[in-house]
Order: C-alpha cells, then structure tokens, then sequence
C-alpha cells in the first residue's frame, strides 16, 4: 500500500485502524465451522490464545470479533501487517485477497487522522521551527507554564463520563486531598478551554500521565470520548505490561464488562468485602514508578 510517496509498513499499523466492516467481513469468512479451510480457531491458536480460552470464545455469536479485540488488547505485536501473515500462514490467502482493499483504505484514513492530530491549529497565524511543540500543546492545562517550559505532569489520567463525575469527585477526596497526595488529570477541573480535544486528551495520555484510571459503568460504555481514550491508551502499551491502564467499577452494571480491559486485574468499589482496602490499593497502583 502507498500514501504519499512513500509505502506503508504494515507492521507498523495497530490493529485499532481496522473499521468495523473489515472485522465483520472477517467473521463471514472464518465463523462458520469448515472441514476444509481454517476457521477462527485457527487464527486464535496462530495468535497465541490457548485452548481453555479457544473453547470458551464457542459460546460467543461473532467469535472472530471477540478473538480480534483480546488478541489487539494483550498483545504487543497486534498489528494490521502481523494479522495478515497470520492469515496467511494458516493458508486463507482468500481471505487477505478479498479484504486487502477494505484494508488498505483503513489504514489510509487512520494515517490521516494521525497527521490531522499533529497539524498545527489554523487559528495559529506563524509556526517557528525551533519550538519543538505547537502553541495548543504548551498551555493547555492550569498550572502548565505558557512558555512550555515546564509543562505540568500527572500521576493519573482519569477517563470518565459526566454521569460518573460524582465518583471522580470522591477519587479527588481520597487520592490528592489525603496522605497520598496524588496529581490527577480531570479533564473538566484541569484542562483550559479553547484547545482541540482528542489533540490534548492524546498530549495528556502519552506525555503528562503516568497511568490512566478508567472509570466504568454503562453510560462510560455509550461515550466516544472515553472509547477514544482507552483505545488511543491501549495502543501506547499492547497487553498493558506497563501497568499504564486501571479499570475501576464503583457500581453494578447492566451491560457487559468491555472485552478490551478484561485481562487487566479489576479495582473493584461494588464489593462490600474489599471496599476498605479499595482506595489503598488504588493508591499504591498509582503511586508506582
């Protein structure tokens, strides 16, 4: 694949440029059990998964989906170009042949969104050259200093919906306002306005904070804004070894835990039994190097 002048690595490419319609295309092509060709079970056991996890993907309606969405959030090697060998290797050329194009103009519009990101605003009148940073990116939260000198830095980024804002509150009480004095990113207190906001929330994520806190609950699972944050914070570290990510539930929930964060160790609120040690551990979580 070409864009610009210059060929694509598709290795290079995380799996979260794939759109949906190529992951269901996908699903046409190896759900369905196939004496012949190799099925998503295959493509599971080519990816790593072993066979307690394989057998437990059978119960689900679109496993090739399932298994899409596990591989891409624990492995550091979920990459468009690794999905594709692997496809080969377990001989569905067809598959590639037929998906290639879907594929290729996947990865063209995710380039596209990347170089929008780091193009300077419009409103910005001149660009100097010697100032590694745009002006959007140098003041951008309350304390930061307007030169860019030093920009200011957080132990946790906070990822939550309006509706859960009241237990980001009490996160605020019990995580900086005690002996832990911890530093959290909460959009709404810290970041001034004015600003592009998946431009300073990826600034925030991959530069100003240690780790992201991601609050969930059924309304955190119908908002874009906090899919864009887990996901953008996902593809900074595949398989989250670098502890970056920490799933927080403070109250029951209707709607499935999301498939994406399940192989991350829980903080669990909702637990009558644990909930006295629920802000310790939290605390030492975020206070780790």
């Amino acid at each position: 694949m070409a864009c610009g002048d210059s060929k694509v690595d598709l290795w290079s490419i995380p799996l979260i440029a794939l759109n949906m319609t190529v992951r269901k295309r996908l699903g046409l092509y190896l759900n369905p059990r196939n004496a012949v060709a190799a099925d998503w079970m295959a493509v599971a056991e080519t990816m790593g998964f072993s066979y307690l996890e394989i057998k437990n993907y059978e119960a689900s309606k679109n496993p090739s989906l399932k298994i899409l969405e596990d591989w891409q959030a624990r492995s550091t090697d979920a990459t468009v170009g690794k999905l594709l060998s692997i496809l080969e290797e377990v001989e569905r050329k067809d598959v590639v042949e037929d998906l290639r194009p879907l594929i290729d103009e996947d990865v063209r519009r995710y380039l596209e969104n990347l170089q929008k990101k780091t193009d300077p605003p419009v409103q910005v009148p001149e660009v100097d050259s010697c100032v590694p940073r745009t002006q959007e990116r140098t003041g951008i939260t309350l304390e930061d200093d307007p030169e860019g000198h030093s920009p200011e830095l957080f132990d946790a980024f906070i990822c939550y919906c309006q509706s859960d804002f009241k237990f980001v509150d009490q996160m605020i009480q019990q995580l900086e306002q005690t002996q832990y004095k911890l530093k959290l990113c909460v959009f709404d207190r810290d970041v001034l306005p004015g600003s592009c906001v998946w431009t300073i929330t990826s600034e925030l994520i991959e530069r100003r904070c240690k780790r992201m806190v991601v609050v969930i609950s059924d309304e955190y699972l119908d908002s874009d804004a906090c899919d864009f944050q887990t996901k953008f914070a996902l593809s900074l570290c595949p398989g989250a070894r670098s502890k970056r990510l920490i799933p927080v539930v403070y109250k029951s929930m209707k709607k499935p835990f999301p498939s994406i964060l399940r192989f991350l160790t829980i903080c669990d609120y909702t637990r009558p039994c644990t909930q006295a040690w629920f802000w310790v551990r939290l605390a030492k979580a975020l206070s780790l190097p």
